[in-house]
């Protein structure tokens, strides 16, 4: 039998972990953790990745259990056993990958996830409401693949809304989100706590934890560093108090000079029909970019991002001329083949794109360097006698880039994102490549880690190598590019140097259909 949980007016305190520890084998992800969330607060959780946060808020939301320790709510130990569970003592989360089925309309989408049944109509009427009453407007017949992702997210926040959520979970809410889109979020996250619903607030953006929430705590390494009141502190000490260290600022790359440069990349009217009923169609595509140039390619998710760069990397050939490296065709050459010319590519998915989860790290080196080795009679055999190939080559990228790995070589998905990430990058700019075609390269990723991967990038830049940097971040695009450029319903606006643009002109650029 379930045990309702009474709101108890006289106390402040809605959510309370004691002493909650985690462990998976003889790794401790939560250490003796203790957390307090008032009613009506925008509490932050900030730390890096690999800090804990996720096993923490998964175990509020009834994911995982907790090996020790407590949780109450309203100051009553309760224990949260599944999602369906926490939803019913008002915990509601929506994560940072959405899970909505594009065929299917908002309503539909909603239907299917509810705990309580309704009828079509009745549950259209409910968004209706819902979204007028908090500002988060919404068609309930739209199919959800004609939605943009800020409006995907306002059917995950609304799918929690009609729950009656007393503290609501958001998991990197606005890394898919345009600088409007943020702002409209912003508004909607302040109306629900001065309704009364607790915000847990899970973010690496800095800016945003000081301007959204009231308190942070901070997580290293599995254990609370510091609970701070976020008016008296700034984000500097953020920063530092996060990764134990001062952050290193970026060496600024030098300013782009007028200088004779050899070109690297042309893509000429580069128009491809999307492949699927979910996919973008590629529009006039024209990119020219010389050595020793950053050029930074906005957009929102879903704009086209994910067809160009397969059309870049050679997952998608058939391109004839449209593409050219040091002026030769290679639109109809595979990847294998570009890599050999020196060309490196980051797609945006870390997980069975970038990498295959269940392989090995020195496997998954093997998968991008093969096309390197000299593959005689020697090297086979070798093959077949060990399963320890690339493995020097994967200890030098994990050494280099400061992968911190559980053990010597595990599997992809036992790292951390952000630690996978520096893996991926780290073995994609091992070989030192001529150019490089990098997708959401800090995505979800800690300070610390992206400030070094953005100095990589601007480092591989010095050295007069070509890079295409794909970002929903206009920090980072305004931070390393010399050119600017927007993606939006498969169509790239002009290209124009940093200068010339304003990041209010680029989230325009972003938002436009």
């Amino acid at each position: 039998m379930l045990l309702h949980i009474m709101v108890n007016l006289n106390s402040k305190i809605l959510l309370k972990a004691n002493n909650i520890t985690k462990k998976f084998g003889n790794f401790v992800a939560n250490n003796s953790i203790d957390l307090e969330i008032k009613k009506g607060e925008i509490h932050a959780l900030l730390g890096e990745n690999g800090a804990g946060k996720s096993t923490l808020v998964k175990m509020f939301y009834g994911l995982l259990l907790p090996d020790e320790g407590e949780i109450f709510l309203n100051e009553k130990a309760v224990s949260i056993t599944n999602p369906k569970l926490a939803r019913y003592f008002g915990i509601g989360m929506v994560f940072q990958h959405f899970s909505l089925f594009p065929a299917l309309t908002v309503t539909e989408n909603i239907l299917i996830s509810l705990d309580k049944n309704f009828s079509k109509k009745e549950l259209e009427n409910k968004i209706s409401d819902i979204s007028k009453k908090w500002g988060l407007s919404i068609k309930p017949s739209k199919k959800v693949n004609e939605l943009s992702v800020g409006e995907q997210q306002r059917v995950e926040i609304i799918r929690c809304l009609l729950q009656n959520p007393k503290i609501l979970i958001m998991d990197e809410p606005t890394s898919v989100l345009s600088p409007q889109e943020i702002k409209n979020l912003f508004k909607v996250l302040k109306n629900l706590s001065n309704s009364g619903c607790s915000i847990l607030y899970i973010s690496h953006k800095l800016n945003e934890i000081k301007e959204i929430a009231k308190t942070v705590t901070i997580l290293k390494t599995g254990q609370v560093i510091d609970t701070l009141d976020t008016k008296n502190v700034s984000t500097k000490i953020l920063a530092e108090k996060m990764v134990g260290k001062k952050v290193v600022k970026l060496k600024t790359k030098r300013s782009f000079t007028k200088t004779k440069q050899k070109v690297a990349l042309l893509v000429n009217n580069l128009s491809r029909t999307k492949k699927n009923l979910f996919g973008v169609s590629l529009n006039n595509i024209n990119i020219f970019l010389n050595y020793g140039e950053i050029l930074g390619i906005a957009g929102i998710a879903g704009n086209g991002q994910v067809e160009l760069m397969e059309a870049l990397s050679g997952e998608t050939t058939g391109i004839k001329e449209e593409i050219m490296f040091e002026g030769k065709p290679i639109g109809d050459c595979k990847i294998d083949f570009r890599r050999r010319l020196g060309m490196e590519f980051v797609p945006e998915e870390r997980n069975n794109h970038a990498t295959v989860s269940d392989f090995k790290l020195n496997e998954n080196t093997f998968l991008t360097f093969f096309g390197r080795y000299n593959i005689n009679e020697s090297f086979i055999k070798k093959m077949m006698t060990s399963a320890n190939y690339s493995y020097e080559d994967s200890i030098e990228i994990i050494k280099k880039n400061d992968v911190r790995c559980p053990h010597e070589n595990p599997m992809a998905k036992q790292l951390s994102g952000g630690n996978l990430q520096k893996f991926i990058i780290g073995r994609s700019f091992q070989s030192n490549p001529k150019l490089v075609i990098i997708s959401q390269p800090t995505w979800g990723v800690d300070i610390g880690a992206a400030t070094s991967i953005r100095q990589q990038i601007i480092n591989l830049s010095q050295n007069q190598k070509a890079i295409i940097l794909i970002s929903q971040d206009l920090d980072e695009i305004f931070e390393l590019s010399d050119k600017i450029s927007v993606i939006s319903n498969g169509h790239l606006s002009k290209i124009k140097n940093k200068q010339n643009i304003s990041p209010t002109e680029v989230g325009l650029l972003m938002g436009k259909n």
